[in-house]
C-alpha cells in the first residue's frame, strides 16, 4: 500500500519508523516548516523531518495546507491512504484525497480526551488507564469513525514522559494493524459522542499553574501530568522577590497542621508547602536562572526567607 505520512514530534517518529520497516511504501512525508527556536533563533527541524531526511524519504513542508501547488503534489503521489500522527488539523481538501481515506492515531481511548494534550490530561485527572486509538479523520476534531484501540494501565507514579514512552511504540503497532484492517476493508464504528466525555484542551500558562485550593490528589496529578513539559508551576513570595517556581516532582502528605495555607518551610533539607489537607513536599524543581535540580541540592545555595509563601 502507498502511504503519505503526516506528523511532527518524536511520538510520530515511532509510527513513521514502523511503517518504513514494513512492506508498505511511504511515497511522501509531510511535516511542519522549520521554526526558529532558542536564544539564537536558529531554525529547528521537527523530529519527523530528521527521520525523513536520514532515511531519504520524500519530504514536503508546506506553509499552507490549502496551497494548490502542495495539493497537486499530494495528488500526484497517488497514495492509497494518509496516516496522521500529532500533526495540524487537516482541511477536507487534504484528508479527502486518498481513496482509502485518512486516519489519525490519537493518544487516548476515544471518545474521551479528544484534543491537543490527551497524555497530560489523563494523568492530571488520575485516570487508571488510557491507550491509543486510530480513527478516520472528518471535519471535526477527533470525532471520526473508530478503527482500533489498545489500552494500557497508568501506574501510580506515572508522568507524562513515562506514559508517552509507553504509548508511542504501542501506537506504532496499532497503526500497522489498522493498515491491515483497511486493506481487507473491514467495517468501522462511528463514534458515539454522548456530550459528557472528558476533554484534553491545549496546555496554557493558566491551566498549568497550580491552584492551591485544589485537592492534593489533583495537584499531584497535575505535577506528574506536566512532567517533563511544560511543567506545573507556582508563584512564590520570597522576601521582597516574587519568583516563578517550576515543580517537576513532589509528594503529597495528608496531615493535620496549624500552618498558614501556602506557607513554605524548610525541614530536614526538605521544602514543604502547607495545604488545607496537609503538605506538598517539593522534591525536584527549577527557579528562574537556575537549572532543574532536586530540593536538597537547591538548598545548598539558595535561601527561602522567613515568611516565604505561595502567592
Amino acid at each position: 500500500m502507498k502511504i503519505i505520512f503526516m506528523g511532527t514530534p518524536l511520538f510520530a517518529v515511532f509510527a513513521l519508523e514502523a511503517i518504513h520497516q514494513s512492506d508498505h511504501e511511504i511515497v511522501g512525508v509531510v511535516t511542519g516548516a522549520d521554526k526558529p527556536a532558542g536564544r539564537g533563533k536558529q531554525l529547528r527541524q521537527s523530529e519527523v523531518k530528521k527521520f525523513a531526511v536520514k532515511n531519504e524519504l520524500n519530504l514536503l513542508q508546506p506553509l499552507n495546507l490549502k496551497d494548490e501547488f502542495f495539493l497537486n503534489e499530494l495528488r500526484g503521489l497517488k497514495a492509497d491512504v494518509f496516516v496522521v500522527v500529532a500533526f495540524r488539523m487537516l482541511p477536507k481538501v487534504v484528508w479527502n484525497i486518498p481513496p482509502l481515506g485518512t486516519f489519525n492515531l490519537h493518544a487516548s481511548l476515544l471518545p474521551n480526551y479528544r484534543g491537543a494534550a490527551p497524555i497530560n490530561w489523563a494523568i492530571i485527572h488520575n485516570e487508571k488507564n488510557t491507550g491509543v486509538t486510530t480513527f478516520f479523520i472528518d471535519d471535526k476534531i477527533d470525532t471520526g469513525a473508530l478503527l482500533l484501540k489498545e489500552e494500557v494501565s497508568i501506574e501510580e507514579n506515572e508522568t507524562a514522559g513515562s506514559l508517552h514512552d509507553k504509548l508511542a511504540p504501542l501506537g506504532a503497532k496499532l497503526i500497522l494493524k489498522t493498515l491491515d484492517r483497511i486493506v481487507v476493508n473491514q467495517t468501522f464504528v462511528p463514534q458515539q459522542l454522548l456530550g459528557d466525555e472528558k476533554e484534553a484542551p491545549k496546555l496554557t500558562k493558566e491551566n498549568t499553574k497550580i491552584a492551591w485550593e485544589k485537592p492534593l490528589s489533583y495537584i499531584d496529578g497535575l505535577i506528574r501530568g506536566l512532567n517533563p513539559f511544560p511543567t506545573a508551576w507556582i508563584e512564590i513570595q520570597n522576601g521582597e522577590e516574587q519568583l516563578k517556581m517550576k515543580i517537576f516532582e513532589a509528594t503529597p502528605l495528608i496531615e493535620k497542621h496549624s500552618q498558614k495555607i501556602g506557607a513554605i518551610e524548610i525541614e530536614d533539607k526538605k521544602i514543604k508547602i502547607s495545604h488545607p489537607e496537609g503538605f506538598l513536599i517539593i522534591e525536584e524543581l527549577q527557579l528562574p536562572n537556575k537549572k532543574r535540580m532536586n530540593a536538597s541540592a537547591l538548598l545548598n545555595g539558595f535561601e527561602f526567607k522567613k515568611g516565604s509563601k505561595v502567592l
